[in-house]
């Protein structure tokens, strides 16, 4: 039955820690479910316990007019500890006033998230509250701006200056705190997240600064901070999806080896779902689907060749062939998260020189679809709806017609719950009438 504030069912939880260990109560309450197909939804970055389950109860509510006669589905939602910011509004859930507020959120953390970030970085209560110190004070001196880049720098687990050895680190990290907190600060204005003319003010404390004064500067220093969350959720993703919910569902095919499975995933939540087929044994069959909405990772992983590197594929190069059906990436220009703050997350070091330039390399699945997969069709929404997809491969659909909903700084990031995505997933699943 329904339960846990999910008024679709049946419908039960997966719940993973941040190393991917999973609640093995979780998995007998999925194993017993009377059910021929699984819909596996893996929620995203900016959701907690409660507003996942929203998220969940929202989404599924269209499926069970959607579906055939032969299908009986059942309904799981991923939960995995991920951060809340709750000044960043989601369409369906907040206040309409909430969607279009440029300037209003400010520097300081509200209460919800200074406890949020208690709980995503644990025992690091005195590193938390100097942080939450200076974006409340907003000193105008470039020794507070290089002490906060510090503890950022410490909280995310990034050294100032990498070795040569250790992975890339995005430039956020590793430049100048004061050059970096400006080019944030300008990317919440071309967001709409900040008054558009902010880098005409000249506020004390900013003299001799090109564009936004040091005060000014704090928003771009809360926003470092909130990349520092994403860079962390990143990688819990990825170890999430491989090492908890792949063996998980690996497990419950040698169970049930008839249930047909289908992945969904939203923003970090649809890294979680791909990641996951890193533990698909080559030639199972058991992954009939997987649907990503507004996809947070790069949109060349699933590449066997990277345009700008031949030598090297693709972080799920292939991986797209463990699937017996198509993966469907949804994508939206509408998606400022992924269109304009993403790219500054993940441009690394040496590409420092123009932070907010554009550069093929760091774009994202969720905002241009599927790059680099030879083949791999790209389509609109409503063709989709009044044609159908690809028996199997990559395919990209533009979902802006739908996906265009949301207040800065994210945009439209969040805005999914529309039975015309519901509608794509049963297609892609071959779950229809």
């Amino acid at each position: 039955m329904a339960d846990r504030g999910v008024g679709t069912g049946p419908y039960a939880e997966l719940t993973f820690d941040a190393e991917g260990d999973a609640d093995r109560a979780s998995f007998g309450a999925v194993a017993r479910m009377e059910a021929t197909d699984l819909l596996v939804f893996a929620h995203g970055w900016n959701s907690d316990r409660s507003t996942a389950t929203r998220l969940y109860d929202r989404f599924f509510a269209p499926f069970p007019g959607l579906v055939g006669a032969g299908v009986r589905l059942g309904y799981v939602g991923v939960v995995w500890p991920a951060m809340r910011f709750s000044d960043e509004p989601i369409p369906d859930f907040d206040p309409p006033g909430a969607l279009a507020a440029p300037g209003v959120r400010g520097a300081a953390l509200d209460p919800a998230t200074r406890r949020a970030l208690g709980e995503f970085w644990p025992r690091r209560e005195e590193a938390l509250d100097r942080v939450a110190e200076l974006l409340e004070e907003r000193p105008g001196s470039t020794a507070a701006f290089a002490e906060f880049g510090a503890l950022v720098r410490e909280l995310a687990g990034v050294d100032a200056v990498p070795s040569a050895a250790a992975p890339a680190v995005p430039a956020l990290f590793t430049q100048d705190v004061v050059a970096v907190c400006r080019a944030l600060t300008l990317a919440l204005a071309e967001s709409g997240a900040l008054p558009a003319d902010i880098t005409a003010h000249g506020e004390p404390g900013g003299a001799g600064l090109r564009g936004p004064g040091q005060r000014e500067l704090w928003n771009g220093a809360k926003e470092l901070l909130r990349q520092a969350t994403f860079y962390r959720m990143k990688k819990r993703a990825g170890v999430i999806g491989e090492r908890g919910l792949g063996p998980v569902l690996a497990r419950l095919a040698d169970e049930r080896p008839a249930l047909r499975v289908h992945l969904v995933g939203h923003s970090f939540g649809a890294r979680v779902v791909s990641f996951s087929l890193r533990a698909v044994p080559s030639g199972a069959r058991y992954v009939k689907s997987l649907t990503l909405l507004q996809g947070a990772f790069s949109h060349y992983a699933f590449a066997d060749r990277l345009p700008h590197d031949q030598g090297r594929g693709g972080a799920l190069g292939g991986l797209q062939r463990r699937v017996d059906g198509p993966v469907v990436a949804c994508h939206s220009a509408h998606d400022t998260a992924l269109g304009v703050f993403y790219p500054l997350a993940c441009r690394t070091a040496g590409d420092s020189a123009g932070l907010l330039g554009f550069d093929e390399r760091w774009g994202a699945i969720g905002h241009g679809g599927v790059r680099a997969v030879p083949g791999a069709p790209r389509l609109s929404l409503d063709a989709v709806l009044r044609g159908g997809l690809p028996a199997a491969g990559c395919v990209s659909v533009d979902a802006g017609s739908v996906v265009r909903r949301g207040g800065a700084p994210s945009g439209a990031h969040s805005d999914i719950c529309h039975e015309e995505l519901a509608r794509v997933v049963v297609t892609a699943g071959r779950m229809g009438r």
